[in-house]
């Protein structure tokens, strides 16, 4: 403990003042979030000899204000709309195209992608090989590939930041309005309507990260607007309307709120926005402690590879078990309380693994190993974590502190 809050207080000496903690904290809280969600409500069941997915909020409806806690990915747009703004007109004001600011942004989204499809080719094609169910196959590729609809999704939002950097919210709000009144009140238009929502949904937390950056919403009359507009919605499009309560797909269900996104997830988002804007002080004070913020920079600093490693780390745990037998929590339906209860002692297990991921994989995230930094030089500052020097330049970005040359958080 004491080595640790050592290191705290070195991660915290090294952070500016200039920096907005309560963005990072945010950050990790959105990641977080997700994580945990998908480890309570993904269950990968032993059946007939193979595995299939099930989730016990299909038994289990009343369940369903989990889903509220942990589904944060609105807030993640929020964030990052907030930040990418931010940086967009930092690498202006230093005379960079947008084609050089572009590059560098989606090379960190990127790296830690390539080495997930280059070991889930080799897992596949051994599976395969083995004579493994081409039931499981598909489940475990279709789990461990699936974060990757968010990251198309950022990255589009990313690169069409210079037009909306200026657009109001409720522009893309109005297109998922109409989508869905068509879909579900008139039923008419093609079974594939549906996806212009997933841009036009996610743009909606991205552009208030926008106005967040242009000003528009530093007061707290801005977040309880949002946080009471959006749970208002979301009350009577659940209660009267017909969405459903649980705000993540369910297998089984006639409509997810999430695939495609629907109008009831997107007010839903707004009023997590606004709770996120209304707890920026908070998180800011919080953040002045070496230990919180210390665990909160580690976490940025590898959020992309925790993010795209996690359904793995359950499913590689799921496996490596198989030969004990059906192990509950595990390996057993999700078809009650003492489910839930046994699942939450599994938790601990799934981040170990996670943990052994990420000290593998973590690198691909900052830029490659060693040997990458060698090639670019020994003593290079660190891409991902510098001290701000002053200005503008570098404080848009959101991926943890800045330590002295040659220094690595």
């Amino acid at each position: 403990m004491s080595a640790i809050r050592h290191g705290a207080r070195r991660v915290d000496a090294a952070t500016p003042d200039s920096r907005d903690r309560a963005v990072d904290a945010l950050r990790a809280l959105a990641i977080l979030g997700v994580v945990l969600g998908h480890w309570l409500v993904t269950a990968l069941v032993a059946h007939d000899g193979g595995l299939h997915t099930a989730s016990p909020l299909g038994r289990m409806p009343w369940l369903a204000p989990v889903s509220w806690i942990f589904q944060t990915l609105a807030v993640f747009f929020l964030v990052g709309g907030h930040v990418a703004t931010r940086s967009l007109a930092s690498a202006r004001a230093r005379g960079l195209t947008y084609g050089q600011w572009l590059r560098s942004r989606l090379a960190r989204l990127a790296r830690p992608v390539l080495a997930l499809l280059c070991l889930w080719t080799v897992v596949t094609a051994g599976l395969l090989l083995a004579g493994a169910p081409a039931d499981t196959v598909h489940t475990l590729v279709k789990l461990a590939l699936s974060p990757l609809w968010f990251l198309l999704v950022f990255a589009a939002l990313t690169a069409v930041t210079p037009l909306v950097t200026r657009l109001h919210p409720l522009w893309p709000l109005a297109v998922v309005l109409h989508v869905d009144v068509l879909r579900f009140g008139l039923h008419l238009g093609p079974s594939w309507l549906g996806w212009a929502n997933l841009p036009a949904g996610w743009l909606v937390p991205y552009t208030l990260g926008a106005a967040w950056t242009r000003g528009e919403l530093d007061t707290r009359r801005a977040g309880w607007a949002l946080l009471a507009s959006g749970t208002t919605a979301t009350a009577l499009l659940v209660c009267w309307a017909g969405y459903p309560a649980a705000m993540v797909g369910v297998p089984g269900a006639a409509v997810s709120n999430l695939d495609p996104p629907t109008l009831a997830a997107v007010t839903f988002g707004l009023a997590q926005c606004g709770l996120a804007l209304l707890l920026r002080d908070r998180l800011r004070r919080a953040m002045r402690r070496p230990l919180p913020w210390a665990a909160v920079a580690t976490v940025n600093l590898s959020a992309m590879t925790i993010f795209l490693w996690h359904q793995t780390a359950l499913m590689a745990t799921t496996a490596a078990a198989l030969p004990a037998g059906r192990l509950p929590g595990l390996h057993t339906a999700p078809d009650g309380p003492a489910w839930i209860a046994v699942r939450l002692l599994w938790l601990p297990v799934f981040a170990v693994v996670l943990t052994v991921c990420w000290g593998a994989f973590r690198s691909y995230e900052q830029g490659g190993g060693r040997r990458a930094r060698d090639r670019r030089g020994h003593g290079r500052r660190s891409r991902v974590v510098r001290v701000h020097r002053g200005g503008a330049a570098d404080r848009e970005r959101g991926a943890g502190p800045r330590v002295p040359r040659g220094r690595r958080v």
